[in-house]
């Protein structure tokens, strides 16, 4: 069983999982999406970082759907 995922207020830099928890989305679709130029990310060593700004970015260019 999966603990949720919190992240602290102010943070910078997110995990793809924390990410995903956020949008409510899966890994993998995060992982796409980075993949894709859609969201774009950070490495620090092997592992992969979203920024905030980058994050509310994304969120931002979302297009909603018409009605």
């Amino acid at each position: 069983m999966s603990t949720p995922i919190a992240a602290p207020v102010g943070r910078l830099l997110y995990k793809p999982e924390e990410v995903a928890e956020a949008l409510a989305i899966g890994r993998s679709t995060v992982y796409e999406l980075m993949a894709d130029g859609s969201l774009k990310y950070i490495k620090l060593g092997r592992t992969r970082r979203i920024r905030r700004v980058d994050l509310e970015a994304y969120v931002a260019n979302l297009a909603p759907l018409p009605n």
